[in-house]
């Protein structure tokens, strides 16, 4: 047995010995027992040590009752105060580190999600569901090639960390230090100005383990991340558009992500280079075997179609067997959806995808707050109501309006799920 239990200070020791004390006691109270059967035996000078400690002043039921009942208490209260000494240093915000493992255990057992997004909204969506699950898969683009990003593709070869650093950091188990530290970028210094130190630490972990996938894997761990975290592809691609020009009309082709959202004009479309590029393996099992899944929210052409026009990802969508649910952005995304409803974002994907995959449309009520210039509500207009299951409610946050509030989100999503599935167990 591990003597350290034992050592001073770890209040571990004082109960245990409690707990010897109970079964001794309760060890007399069931010799009195033995004691009584050996005098109805016709042998009553057996066991002279027990008539001594038996207390034959008093009855044998309250002789039995105090030795026995004694034993019980000081076992259960032992016990009781060995276990508070070990687990009180895991207790959270205050809360009984019973609820903690209750809370944890359940949310171990919780609906297998699979969420595809990108930017802020899908890093408010994560904070938010994995309050209810852990199942958690996060399927995010690698065609960026902006910011921080961008140059580490360039200059290391890696794949782009960004989105994915941004979720690691959402399904962080404590997203205080750890995960700001993860976040921080780099205001000053020549050749780390502009660079996230999660983006660093991903890109060093690419060529020390020697595969992005094991870095993603290995940084979730440093974080103890709830979930897991997949890009939909190895392969590294470009995001390519086709964009009309305001002033003439013309239609220019438009090669990388950040070009096109900084290009003046109208996105018409948007593919993959290479067309071709397939799927990652384990984001596809993670889709087919999921119990619900979530498109958005994220930036429409950015963030959303680099995922699903990824060669199988969508087929992958359309062959499970689970719940399809799309969130609508809050706010059109100048330079992507300006003046877009929600019809609007559901054509353009099921254009590209060639398939409706929805089984629920998710839309912001709320529309009361200020909004930057040129950016404008995107309402849940006549025609989504008219071609898809619509829900509506207050999801906006209210420091932010233009974004999702995560635990408005994540409840809503929950309480569909229960409502058209039935209760979670």
């Amino acid at each position: 047995m591990e003597t350290r239990w034992f050592a001073p200070g770890t209040g571990y020791r004082r109960w245990m010995v409690l707990a010897i004390l109970g079964a001794m006691f309760l060890g007399l109270g069931l010799a009195l027992i033995i004691l009584q059967y050996y005098r109805t035996t016709e042998n009553p000078n057996v066991i002279p040590i027990l008539e001594v400690l038996s207390l034959r002043f008093l009855s044998r039921p309250i002789r039995f009752i105090l030795f026995g009942g004694l034993g019980f208490v000081l076992i259960f209260l032992g016990i009781w105060g060995a276990n508070r000494a070990l687990l009180r240093p895991f207790e959270k915000n205050g809360r009984p580190v019973w609820d903690t493992i209750s809370h944890y255990r359940q949310r171990e057992k919780g609906l297998k999600v699979v969420v595809i997004g990108g930017g802020h909204g899908l890093s408010s969506l994560l904070r938010g569901i994995k309050e209810y699950t852990h199942n958690v898969t996060a399927i995010v683009t690698v065609a960026d090639d902006g910011g921080s990003s961008g140059e580490l593709r360039k200059d290391m070869g890696v794949l782009p960390p960004g989105d994915i650093r941004n979720c690691l950091a959402a399904l962080s188990d404590d997203e205080a230090l750890l995960s700001q530290v993860f976040q921080y970028r780099f205001r000053s210094g020549s050749g780390l100005e502009g660079h996230s130190l999660g983006n660093l630490l991903i890109t060093a972990l690419s060529e020390i383990t020697g595969s992005f996938e094991e870095a993603v894997a290995e940084s979730g761990r440093v974080l103890a991340i709830y979930g897991k975290v997949l890009p939909s592809t190895l392969a590294s691609v470009q995001l390519i558009g086709d964009l009309q020009v305001p002033e003439s009309g013309e239609v220019v082709q438009i090669n990388g992500e950040s070009k096109l959202t900084n290009t003046p004009g109208k996105i018409l479309r948007v593919w993959l280079d290479p067309a071709d590029t397939l799927a990652y393996p384990p984001t596809i099992s993670a889709i087919l075997n999921a119990d619900l899944i979530i498109i958005g929210p994220g930036s429409l052409y950015t963030s959303l179609l680099p995922n699903l026009l990824v060669m199988g990802l969508s087929e992958a969508i359309e062959s499970s067997k689970a719940e399809k649910y799309f969130i609508c952005n809050v706010a059109t995304e100048r330079g992507e959806t300006d003046n877009f409803t929600a019809s609007d974002h559901l054509r353009v994907l099921e254009r590209h995808v060639g398939r409706s995959l929805f089984d629920l449309v998710i839309c912001n009520k709320d529309q009361k707050g200020q909004l930057a210039q040129d950016i404008t509500w995107v309402r849940a207009d006549e025609e989504v109501f008219k071609n898809y299951k619509v829900y509506e409610a207050n999801l906006a946050d209210d420091l932010y309006p233009w974004r999702h509030d995560s635990k408005k989100l994540a409840k809503a999503i929950i309480n569909l799920f229960e409502e058209r599935t039935g209760p979670l167990l």
